[in-house]
């Protein structure tokens, strides 16, 4: 079939939306609206957003992506168990990475060989496998601004023979994710300093400059993209956001809601006193901070950090996470602290955190 489509990027989080709007504004104006865009199920409730990216005029055509982990196929149990042997493992492995994505094929409802260009955030997801079974070139992003700090997972989830599982993965024996599998073109990251491990694949694409190119009526767009109500926050914060505030961003994590409900409280007892308490939570947490925290304010509405950037008039004194990297994007504070990774150290088993550490 010809390629009779430019492009389309796979998003399966408000920040990977957020970044190919920065990619598309930074094309010549005339290649605006021809890119296609879609909305993974898999991990984001993404609530009225395709409407809203239907409006904005920057894209041909918003998909919702029906993407099916896989243990929702549990004829694949089998193939995805632990063994000590080497052999049988990868045999398990080559199974699994044929199988799995054939499953999948009912699911995906886009033509994908259409396309001349199909950029894909996080294709350790199902859309990796998927494309690297029908045998169609793409291009991979980060997940996260500068993620790989953290988790670089191809080598983490493949830790032990590492090496020859990445020579099968370049030849579409098995799948391995960030631009090992054969038909990954590339991988864009952030910033190729914070890298433990280069590949030569990643192409380093810095997004600060491509924030800092947008024009005011570009920023409009976004905003109205993301924050619809961006007025009804700027009033909820009223004298509050302009200053003597923290700004605490919280995370999906640990899994144990428990845990986290702990964790707040002590982030706000020990490095927030003093100061009223702003709580913007993360896009796919369901914790009620509200209730949790009635003395703090919370920023309702499910976006990335970084368009607060376009909202004038807001300011804190200091910004506080844990291993939030957006943080490092924000214009709006004096003062940023990263507690770090070992933080969570205190509240879990270190090995269920400290990725990077173990490969």
């Amino acid at each position: 079939m010809n390629q009779d489509r430019e492009r389309i990027y796979v998003c399966h989080t408000f920040y990977h939306v957020y970044v190919t709007l920065l990619k598309e504004y930074d094309l010549p104006e005339e290649k605006w609206g021809q890119a296609e865009i879609a909305l993974s199920t898999l991990s984001t409730d993404f609530g009225n957003l395709k409407e809203r990216l239907e409006q904005c005029g920057m894209f041909r055509k918003v998909y919702t992506l029906i993407e099916k982990k896989h243990t929702e196929f549990p004829e694949l149990a089998k193939y995805t168990a632990s063994h000590n042997n080497v052999v049988w493992h990868m045999i398990n492995r080559i199974i699994f990475t044929k199988k799995f994505p054939k499953m999948l094929e009912p699911y995906i409802d886009i033509d994908f060989k259409r396309y001349k260009d199909i950029y894909v955030y996080c294709d350790w997801d199902p859309i990796g496998y998927y494309l690297s079974y029908k045998k169609i070139y793409y291009h991979a992003l980060e997940d996260g601004l500068d993620c790989l700090k953290y988790l670089d997972g191809a080598r983490y989830e493949n830790r032990g023979h590492f090496e020859l599982k990445a020579f099968l993965a370049s030849k579409n024996i098995l799948f391995i994710q960030n631009g090992y599998g054969k038909y990954c073109l590339d991988m864009e990251i952030n910033d190729r300093s914070c890298l433990k491990y280069d590949y030569h694949k990643y192409i380093e694409v810095p997004r600060k400059p491509l924030e800092m190119k947008l024009t005011d009526e570009q920023k409009k767009v976004i905003l109205k993209v993301f924050m619809p109500n961006a007025d009804e926050v700027i009033a909820s914060l009223g004298e509050k956001g302009k200053g003597g505030c923290v700004l605490f961003l919280p995370q999906p994590h640990p899994q144990d809601p428990e845990i986290r409900k702990q964790i707040c409280h002590d982030i706000i007892r020990d490095y927030c006193e003093g100061y009223h308490v702003v709580i913007k939570p993360h896009p796919r947490e369901n914790m009620d901070y509200k209730a949790l925290r009635p003395d703090c304010t919370v920023i309702e509405g499910k976006f990335p950090i970084e368009v607060l950037n376009f909202i004038e008039g807001i300011h804190f004194k200091k910004a506080i996470t844990i291993v939030t990297t957006a943080i490092d994007t924000i214009d709006f504070v004096d003062e940023k602290i990263v507690l770090g990774q070992s933080f969570w150290d205190a509240y879990e088993d270190p090995e269920l955190h400290n990725y990077n550490s173990q490969i």
